[in-house]
């Protein structure tokens, strides 16, 4: 076997072209393809399964009974074979019986060999079938043998598609269903929008994939690099919405891409096994697809969807093709739907006529999400399988906030969405004009609202919708949207302008948390450190950056520096005892004195806070609220850990309502702790942005909420038409006497006094 995989693939690709080349049936042809195979690569074994009628079939084999062939069939998902297919990602098992999955068909003889690996033959982006190859002895693959097998399935992907052998519907099919359908999905970009269906990119489809001149393809590339670095050159230096901020950084980011040398050497390897400049880009893609199926880490996961999104900006460059929907202009108000979306390839559309953007993945820190939020665009993301639920032209009424995506709506339901939307506007024109109204009790309650930031773009939402302050500013954001650690002084510069945006109102940072679902790709685990089982509960946080501490110091004297002259607000998350607070504190403390040492200028007083997100910390406050200037409680994480509930859980995820007696009966044991300390306590999770959770919460006497902007208007409104005291005097009795419904019984003693709840 050659000792580079371009050698290798290129070798058995000869070797093919004759096979395709010779006037025989499509299945003489693969017959010759598995012997082919299994000799280059020393395998006794080398089998091709096909979907067809939406089972895997094995149509050709070397070393298996060939009684076998078009008689043994699996369902998409069942045994090795079918997991390939069904996600489309690679086998390499010493021991085949010994994986779970592993599925035995005694008429294929199969016993007998030990090793196994296999490829799906992608089409489209879906698996048509199966190509894997088996050994005697028990032996992993080589790489090089691996990525062999990947280029030929690759070619063998046409040689199939053109004898008509596997399922693989037109490309261009269109959805049957014409009745209206709901869909739900992850809420990224706040916002309602009502617009036609465009789909973002068409696939290209690529006709040859064997290359005659190796040079001649190697060139073709080399000239669609140099164009596509033009276009992206051009298009995020023509961004509308300002230079400064975490979008830029996002381009930036992006840019790299382009000039990703690792990036360019992999295509040339694949032209240097033998094939033609388009097959070289898709199979580089394709591996960078299967690459991100087997990725947890969601930072790493957008990196490689920016990634994927360079590849079709080169590979319609160098097809010639015209490329996506931008490209051929916005006819009317558009949601654009696609699969994802990289951030320069959504400033290409007309910001006047796309209204929405709808994705099958994406997530909160995706480099799209940021640029979208910058540009004022609604998003929803994690829509599963869209592109195949919907036509062009289609109309959808997309409302986020809701987490509602109606397609193909009856003309009542589009009524009813119109008259929403002019409701939701009035309502706004209402907040917007109470924007400078204190945020005070109809008995003289002063409540503090206070807004959740994490970019330097959130700072405007102060203004705007009137808010008292930020009252959780996630640092980590930072973090995640930098390819590299950032460096103090890029965060110095981040929190000054935060700070310098909120005047004299109060800013509290919380310390970087990262870890857990968060993980850093240039921040490397140590060698003893094992994968966790469960992050959220694992080395994160606090935990990790107290272990961590090089970086925690680095933050807290940006900090110092950035908040000279002024006070700041410093808040520990994922607090469990007190040693963890009085340890973090210690260390910025410790940095402040080096910082007096040094003669450097710094706030005017320090106010220090901890989270209190874990359960155990609320049995040892007594402990805590002395040595503690304010206390914040974290909702999001605090409901999981209470009931033990994963809440991405798409079980449990509505299963504990945060009205619910244990949380409720939770808080007011916290909240009247900290009164008996004076210690002012605040909420800053999800819960505070709902009216009716707010109200429950103003009721058990809270008096600063830190919630989303959209969410201060109508949490505003509520608490000017609301009695504190009667509340909290109702709330009192409803606790004491166990009533199971308050959610309904807030409801009722809302209605009755004529308070709106959205």
């Amino acid at each position: 076997m050659p000792s580079t995989p371009a050698a290798a693939a290129r070798q058995i690709l000869i070797s093919l072209q004759e096979v395709m080349a010779a006037r025989t049936s499509a299945q003489a042809k693969l017959n010759k393809v598995v012997e082919i195979i299994g000799e280059s690569l020393s395998s006794e074994v080398c089998s091709i399964y096909l979907v067809r009628e939406g089972v895997l079939e094995l149509f050709a084999t070397r070393g298996l009974k060939q009684e076998a062939v078009h008689v043994t069939r699996m369902a998409m998902g069942e045994g090795l074979v079918g997991m390939i297919a069904t996600n489309v990602e690679t086998l390499n098992l010493d021991e085949a019986a010994a994986h779970p999955d592993y599925s035995y068909r005694p008429e294929t003889g199969e016993e007998l060999f030990h090793s196994f690996a296999g490829v799906p033959i992608v089409r489209r982006e879906r698996a048509i079938g199966v190509l894997c190859v088996q050994h005697v002895e028990p032996r992993r693959y080589e790489e090089v043998e691996i990525e062999a097998l990947q280029t030929v399935a690759m070619v063998l992907a046409e040689l199939i598609a053109h004898a008509e052998l596997a399922d693989d519907g037109p490309l261009d099919s269109r959805v049957q269903d014409t009745g209206p359908s709901v869909l739900h999905g992850l809420q990224l970009v706040m916002g309602m929008a009502r617009g036609h269906v465009v789909l973002h990119q068409p696939r290209v489809h690529i006709e040859h994939t064997v290359a005659e001149d190796t040079e001649a393809e190697r060139q073709r590339v080399i000239s669609a690099f140099t164009k596509m670095r033009e276009q992206i050159d051009r298009m995020t230096g023509a961004a509308e919405f300002g230079t400064e901020g975490e979008h830029q950084e996002v381009l930036e980011t992006y840019k790299m891409f382009a000039y990703d040398e690792g990036w360019i050497r992999r295509i040339n390897e694949a032209i240097d096994s033998g094939l033609t400049a388009e097959a070289a880009i898709e199979r580089v893609q394709q591996r960078t697809r299967m690459r991100m199926r087997q990725i947890d880490d969601p930072l790493l996961q957008d990196r490689m969807h920016d990634l994927e999104d360079m590849a079709n900006r080169l590979l319609r460059i160098v097809s010639g093709q015209l490329g996506t929907a931008a490209q051929l202009g916005l006819r009317q108000d558009a949601i654009l739907i696609a699969r994802n979306l990289g951030p320069a390839e959504l400033l290409e559309y007309d910001r006047r006529r796309l209204k929405g953007v709808i994705l099958e993945e994406g997530s909160l820190t995706a480099h799209v999400t940021i640029v979208a939020r910058a540009m004022g665009v609604p998003v929803m993301g994690r829509v599963r399988d869209i592109r195949h639920q919907v036509n062009e032209g289609d109309l959808i009424l997309m409302d986020v906030a809701d987490n509602s995506l109606i397609i193909r709506p009856t003309p009542d339901m589009d009524e009813a969405f119109e008259n929403k939307l002019h409701v939701t506007q009035k309502r706004r024109a209402e907040f917007a004009a109470m924007r400078d109204l204190p945020s005070v009790t109809t008995d003289g309650q002063r409540i503090e609202l206070m807004v959740n930031a994490g970019l330097r773009e959130d700072a405007q939402a102060l203004d705007l919708v009137g808010a008292d302050g930020i009252g959780l500013f996630r640092t980590e954001f930072q973090f995640l949207v930098s390819a590299t650690l950032p460096q103090r002084e890029k965060q110095q510069r981040l929190y000054r302008d935060i700070l310098d945006a909120a005047g004299d109102r109060p800013v509290i940072f919380r310390t970087v948390d990262i870890g857990g679902d968060k993980a850093l790709p240039y921040m490397q685990r140590d060698e003893d450190e094992e994968l966790e089982d469960n992050p959220a509960m694992g080395w994160r946080a606090l935990r990790l950056a107290l272990d961590r501490d090089g970086l925690m110091k680095a933050q807290a004297r940006a900090l110092l520096e950035a908040a000279a002259g002024k006070v700041l607000h410093v808040m520990f998350p994922m607090v469990s005892e007190p040693w963890e607070y009085e340890q973090a504190r210690a260390l910025v403390e410790h940095q402040r004195e080096w910082l007096v040492a040094q003669k450097k200028k710094l706030p005017v007083a320090i106010r220090y806070g901890a989270m209190l997100e874990v359960p155990a910390l609320a049995e040892v406050l007594d402990l805590l609220l002395p040595r503690v200037d304010f206390l914040s409680i974290g909702t999001n994480d605090l409901t999981q850990f209470l009931f033990a509930a994963d809440r991405a859980h798409p079980r449990l995820a509505e299963r504990y309502d945060w009205l619910s007696i244990a949380i409720l009966r939770f808080l007011d044991r916290v909240i009247r702790g900290c009164e008996a300390y004076e210690v002012p306590v605040g909420v800053c999770g999800e819960m505070g942005g709902r009216t009716m959770e707010a109200m429950a919460l103003v009721g058990l006497g809270v008096r600063r909420l830190s919630i989303t902007p959209a969410s201060v208007g109508p949490v505003k409104a509520m608490i000017r038409s609301t009695d504190a005291a009667e509340l909290r005097a109702t709330m009192r009795a409803w606790l004491d006497s166990g009533v199971t419904d308050i959610r309904s019984a807030l409801s009722t003693w809302a209605a009755e006094r004529g308070i709106e709840l959205n």
